[in-house]
């Protein structure tokens, strides 16, 4: 889910940065072999970036739901169990054979329907802090996020903090 967001920002945002070394360093950092990322592969990854934005910024479940099944139809997932590294047997969306730009699609586009199925639509939106249009998904277990990180929390906290405290 993770992933999703940071390419989303990164591709689509207000200095977001899509820059071939950002998106190796999102890949990293996201737990998906960044190593088997070449510069070629970034206007793929900038594509499916600019393809999800919708799904974060649908405001109705039909909208949200048609989109993921239009992309599942499109590219869609072939499920393969894996074994390795210390996570035990585990479902991946791609078998490993794939490349990484259809790997990263197949994982998103999953993890997107689940959090989609299992929460409905209030789990994802546009940070609701005035000025910024990152996106975020909410997998914590209250489910009451609405900004796209903690300085945006804060700083419109505190803003309407002192907004009352001048009336």
């Amino acid at each position: 889910m993770a992933a999703a967001v940071a390419l989303v920002n990164a591709v689509t945002s207000t200095g977001g940065d899509a820059s071939a070394g950002a998106l190796r360093r999102l890949l990293r950092e996201n737990r998906f072999f960044s190593e088997e990322f070449e510069d070629a592969d970034a206007a793929e990854f900038r594509r499916w970036g600019r393809t999800l934005r919708p799904f974060f910024e649908a405001t109705r479940l039909q909208e949200a739901t048609a989109l993921l099944n239009r992309l599942m139809l499109e590219s869609p997932p072939r499920p393969h169990l894996s074994d390795h590294g210390p996570h035990g047997l585990h479902l991946h969306y791609a078998p490993p054979s794939s490349r990484l730009p259809d790997r990263f699609r197949a994982t998103t586009l999953m993890n997107l329907a689940e959090l989609l199925v299992e929460h409905g639509l209030g789990r994802t939106g546009v940070c609701a802090a005035g000025g910024c249009d990152r996106v975020y998904a909410d997998t914590s277990r209250s489910g009451r996020r609405r900004f796209c990180s903690e300085t945006c929390a804060n700083r419109t906290n505190v803003a309407a903090f002192r907004a009352r405290r001048k009336e």
